[in-house]
């Protein structure tokens, strides 16, 4: 009798599963095949970017090499081509390169580049400090003070990544412009900060000395 009863329960189940099969098969097959055509795309994506990445490497080890050559307008075309194409990493590691390259001939140029760069923030605070260091750098034997400073000073705070550097160019325009005042501000920073570096802390106490008696601690 029980095996009647097993037999009975085995044959509803089935007959359950075919009415459930029956309505609900087209969705189940599509949802399948979903799930199947999205791994398929992700790898797929994958694969793209992985071969992208392989190709922005290639490139941008050539420009590097022509970069070694002294090849200096060829290795800008070639970052330049770089960042128009590689993937995130490489394409600004490109633009810094490019922007490199483009000091050696013109200088506004390559400030203009480190400026695009700095007011670019899908590459990180850090790297925006760093092109505007760089573009700063470019500028302080030409541009007066007044300009130097606002370029600058907001990466002069404690515990700003470029601070150091920073601070030794302010100083550094500032003399040149014959502001002592400033002058004095900045290298009394570099000199109060624990975290000077020793070859940074000398040169600030040189040109210390260099300033009027006045303006000196």
């Amino acid at each position: 009798m029980s095996e009647f009863i097993d037999e009975v329960d085995e044959e509803v189940r089935r007959e359950q599963l075919k009415k459930l099969w029956d309505r609900y098969s087209l969705y189940i097959i599509a949802i399948a095949v979903l799930i199947i055509a999205g791994v398929g795309g992700w790898r797929g994506y994958e694969y793209l970017e992985a071969k992208k990445a392989s190709e922005a490497g290639v490139a941008f080890n050539k420009a590097l090499e022509l970069s070694e050559q002294n090849k200096r307008a060829e290795a800008e075309k070639a970052f330049a081509e770089v960042a128009a194409t590689a993937p995130f990493g490489y394409r600004m590691l490109a633009r810094f390169h490019q922007a490199a390259e483009a000091a050696v001939r013109d200088k506004a140029a390559a400030v203009k580049l480190y400026d695009e760069l700095a007011a670019d923030r899908s590459i990180g605070a850090e790297q925006q400090s760093m092109a505007r260091l760089r573009a700063a750098g470019l500028l302080v034997d030409t541009a007066p003070y007044a300009d130097i400073k606002p370029r600058l000073e907001s990466e002069t705070a404690p515990g700003a990544p470029f601070r150091h550097a920073a601070r030794e160019l302010l100083a550094l325009s500032a003399w040149r412009g014959n502001d002592a005042a400033a002058a004095r501000q900045w290298l009394d920073m570099i000199a109060l900060d624990g975290e000077t570096p020793p070859g940074l802390r000398s040169r600030a106490e040189a040109l210390q000395a260099l300033l009027p008696a006045a303006a000196k601690s």
